[in-house]
């Protein structure tokens, strides 16, 4: 609670110390959300059978500043309720207007993998309790960098093109729940068209990724093992270091005479490692009744490696003499050969599930809506499902 009351009085005085010219505005948002499963021992996005009233509960504030001739300043102050309402500065970035149709920012600021990623987090800006999870499934949002954009106009089209260049140095889940990450070089477009009732959008990113694999036994043993018998090319199909990467991402949504579409489709993945390609999509209906909304949404994702990713180590090497050495890890017994290893590490990185969501939106308030949602999720790997149901409010202040 200290640290939540020292950012929040640090943000207070930095606005108060804005030169008197400056237009300042604080804007909020908040969600407040319980959930929990259905059946006992089953979990699904982080809920258990036991009620939760944190886990997608936030409170947030947004401070801009317009200093003068086109420049100004943006800071998003946020708490999320999954990680203990301990508040952290997710956005922090200036902003130059370069010309009517054209700005430049620069700092700390949202990646725009998704449609829907620079209202991530605010609740009220969509009709689901979270976004479809199969495709926002990327636990970091935020780079270090510069953002262009260019908003133009065309026919009946309205265009806007963003180009980003930075990148990202934090902690993320991918071999583990928490791993030391980064992405340098990272580059990227995002191009949305619309035309009043359609919205189309493509986006596309390339980056270096580096995972520490320290985090996992299982894994720093694999690779320890690869190196000590001198199988390097082994060693660097599956360490994540410097790896090329990618993420693709298309979309749209129609908003026509009170009838909703949105759907996505993306995919993302880094060259010469154990994680897998990662395919995800998602496709979601509402209709809204003056107040009142119902969406129903189908989303999967269907995540492996490809075939000859398989098999790479060899089961013996060359010896002295000719003879040869079985390539195992030592002290196993029976003997674990590393090809067994690393086609388990790779096998183990396959994911594919499937999930329908019932949502019903009512807006009780000009700045609150009301959210109940449904959701069967499907493994379709281990023949495994749960149910969650989940409620709460969104408001914007």
């Amino acid at each position: 609670m200290l640290k939540n009351r020292y950012l929040l009085t640090s943000l207070l005085l930095s606005v108060a110390a804005m030169p008197s010219f400056a237009d300042v505005r604080i804007n909020g948002f908040a969600s407040i959300y319980g959930g929990q499963t259905l059946n006992s021992n089953d979990t699904l996005y982080s809920y258990t059978d036991e009620f939760d009233w944190q886990n997608d509960s936030l409170f947030a504030v947004q401070v801009s500043a317009d200093v003068s001739e086109g420049l100004s300043a943006t800071a998003q102050l946020i708490a999320r309720g999954s990680e203990d309402f301990n508040a952290e500065f997710e956005w922090a970035y200036l902003t130059y207007e370069i010309s009517d149709n054209a700005q430049l920012s620069a700092g700390k600021m949202r990646i725009p993998f998704y449609r829907y990623s620079d209202f991530l987090d605010v609740g009220y800006a969509y009709r689901w309790v979270r976004p479809p999870q199969s495709v926002y499934n990327l636990n970091f949002s935020t780079y270090e960098g510069l953002s262009y954009l260019y908003n133009s106009s065309f026919s009946d089209w309205d265009s806007s093109l963003q180009l980003i260049a930075g990148a990202v140095d934090t902690e993320f889940a991918a071999i583990t729940d928490s791993d030391k990450g980064e992405l340098k070089d990272t580059l990227g477009v995002n191009w949305t068209l619309t035309n009043g009732w359609f919205t189309g959008r493509v986006a596309y990113f390339v980056t270096e990724t580096t995972i520490d694999a320290s985090g996992s036994p299982e894994l720093s043993g694999l690779l320890a093992g690869l190196q000590a018998y001198g199988l390097n090319e082994q060693y660097n199909n599956i360490a994540i270091d410097e790896d090329d990467s990618y993420f693709a991402a298309i979309g749209f949504g129609i908003d026509y005479n009170d009838f909703l579409v949105d759907a996505e489709y993306t995919q993302f993945e880094i060259d010469n490692s154990v994680l897998a390609k990662q395919t995800q999509y998602y496709v979601s209906v509402g209709y809204r009744m003056d107040s009142i909304t119902l969406s129903a949404t189908y989303e999967g994702n269907d995540d492996k490696n490809s075939s000859d990713q398989f098999n790479q180590v060899p089961r013996f090497v060359p010896g002295p003499g000719g003879n040869l050495i079985p390539v195992v890890i030592p002290g196993t017994n029976p003997p674990l050969y590393l090809q067994d290893a690393t086609n388990l590490a790779l096998a183990s990185q396959a994911s594919k599930s499937n999930s329908y969501s019932f949502t019903v939106r009512y807006d009780f308030h000009p700045a609150a809506a009301f959210k109940l949602e449904y959701t069967h999720f499907e493994d379709d790997l281990i023949d495994n499902d749960a149910d969650l149901i989940t409620f709460g409010v969104d408001l914007v202040f």
